[in-house]
């Protein structure tokens, strides 16, 4: 104790005060600045304590000081007591779910609760657009919306990011009002922080539609390069920017001179970018004639009753969402990793159109079977009957299904979806058709639950209904197969009769492959069976 209050007397005061207040010491004890340990005097014998006593005063301790620095040691761990975590009521940090197996950042697409209403238990906080859907983010207690972190339209919010802030009692809301997170736990690229620092660019924008465009907002239409010059209309507006010299001469190159000539152009509306304002060949030709300066003269015309407003420019940027940009990643990763191929083959459809038509007269008013319903039973009977394209390449195992889960492709707005009609195999065709109805109205809707479209162990896309007759899918990763099933037509196919040939109504089908895990006799073979079952039907009852 003594060797350390005297490395602060060191450092706490030159050595001439030090004297100083020594010899004050021990001339006059009471001398102010020195104080004295309170209590009895130190009996004879118990120098230490009076030392102890005469050190303190050197180094200029006192009591109350040492108790403020103790005070300031929890503040400094602890931080401001603005900071401090028990400062803020019990609450729970809502983080961001993973709502897909691939989701790695989604969109808040909506808020279904406000700060400061009530969450049950079950309730929906917010619609979450990820990379395959549009999902309803539930709550699993009650408790209240105490703040909301992450504004609504937010894009690419990164999974675990913390949204916002729920509580148990209501009346713990109000200290949440100004609450924030730290830059750190806040997600990084939101979208609403994104205009403040554009807002510079922000008066430009409207120039870049015409008047009484009703474009949305997130649609920008980029103009054409000469648009800035709205200017140009006056005249007296076109004359400053001539290149006059200090008695109004312009400064025009011999060349330039020429080419202005030759091409007509008005030298005084040309600006000039050599040595004083000289207009160079460089300048007659990268200019741009004033004639296009009528362009907003017309943008008049949508005023005009039942005209619809054209907006001004060449093109239209549309932002790329969370869906269109996974679909680009997946089919592009298939495309280039998986080896395809492709088997074609006609199918007689004559019988499944006899079929379909008794058994929707039979439960007419219940439900209808479409072709597509025959398709998919057909196609999970001969999955059983051949495995392999049932298969799912994994890159170190095969892994060979025992169960057929049909994924369906459902064109919606935001892009393409496959929901999964589970179990094929042991499903009639009228609960097939009930579910691909209802799944199809949930994709189309943006309703569906992440368990009903991931998955899948063979899939396919009709487009028979748009009148194409065949095309080649791609293979939606990790299965081997997918099935390309084009429109039906009459044909003529040779017949036993006195005509020797009948009238037939064939449909073209596309199967393709992922090589790796189905050789070409295996699909070929495959394609054998569900041609068995879509000729013959009844074979679907066996």
């Amino acid at each position: 104790m003594w060797r350390v209050c005297a490395r602060r007397a060191q450092q706490a005061a030159p050595r001439s005060g030090l004297r100083a207040r020594w010899t004050a010491f021990r001339e006059d004890p009471g001398a102010p600045g020195v104080t004295r340990r309170a209590g009895p005097a130190p009996a004879p014998g118990h120098s230490a304590a009076a030392g102890y006593g005469r050190v303190r005063a050197l180094c200029g301790w006192r009591a109350s000081s040492w108790a403020t620095q103790r005070a300031r040691l929890p503040l400094q761990l602890l931080g401001s007591p603005g900071r401090r975590c028990y400062s803020l009521p019990p609450h729970q940090k809502v983080p961001l779910p993973s709502l897909s197996p691939t989701m790695q950042a989604g969109t808040i697409a909506r808020w279904e609760k406000k700060e400061g209403e009530k969450i049950n238990e079950g309730e929906l906080i917010a619609e979450v657009e990820t990379d395959k859907a549009t999902v309803g983010f539930e709550s699993m207690e009650e408790c209240y919306m105490a703040k909301i972190l992450v504004a609504e339209g937010t894009r690419d919010v990164p999974v675990g990011a913390i949204i916002c802030i729920t509580v148990e009692k209501p009346e713990d809301i109000e200290a949440f009002k100004n609450y924030t997170l730290d830059s750190s736990a806040a997600p990084t690229p939101q979208a609403a922080p994104a205009p403040t620092p554009a807002a510079a660019a922000s008066p430009p924008t409207p120039s870049a539609q015409a008047p009484g465009s009703s474009y949305p907002t997130h649609m920008q239409v980029a103009s054409v390069p000469p648009t800035p010059q709205p200017v140009a209309p006056a005249p007296s507006a076109a004359r400053p920017a001539t290149p006059a010299g200090p008695k109004g001469r312009l400064f025009v190159s011999p060349l330039a001179k020429k080419l202005a000539a030759e091409k007509g152009i008005d030298l005084t509306q040309v600006k000039g970018t050599g040595p004083e304002g000289r207009i160079i060949k460089k300048d007659i030709d990268s200019f741009v004639p004033a004639k296009a300066a009528p362009a907003p003269a017309a943008a008049v015309p949508p005023p005009g009753p039942g005209v619809a407003p054209v907006p001004t420019g060449v093109f239209t940027d549309i932002p790329v969402s969370n869906i269109r940009r996974v679909i680009a990643q997946r089919l592009m990763q298939s495309k280039q990793t998986i080896p395809h191929y492709y088997l074609s083959i006609d199918v007689n459809m004559g019988e499944v159109l006899l079929v379909r038509k008794e058994l929707n007269k039979m439960i007419e008013g219940k439900s209808k079977i479409s072709v597509n319903d025959f398709i998919i039973k057909a196609s999970a009977l001969a999955c059983l009957k051949v495995p392999e394209a049932n298969s799912s390449w994994l890159d170190t195992v095969i892994r060979q299904n025992h169960v057929v889960d049909i994924s369906v492709a459902v064109s919606t707005p935001a892009g393409l979806i496959t929901p999964i009609v589970f179990n094929a195999h042991i499903k009639g065709l009228e609960t097939i058709a009930n579910d691909v109805v209802s799944l199809a109205t949930k994709a189309r809707e943006g309703k569906l639950q992440p368990q009903e479209f991931q998955g899948g162990t063979f899939t396919i896309s009709n487009l028979g209904m748009f009148g194409i007759k065949n095309f080649s899918a791609i293979i939606n990763p990790p299965q081997a197969c997918i099935l390309a099933i084009g429109a039906s037509e009459d044909r003529l196919v040779p017949a036993d009769n006195e005509k020797g040939f009948d009238v037939a109504s064939m449909m073209s089908v596309t199967l393709s492959c992922d090589h790796r895990v189905v050789d070409g006799a295996v699909g070929a073979q495959w394609l054998a069976e569900f041609r068995k079952y879509i000729e013959k039907p009844v074979t679907m009852l066996l």
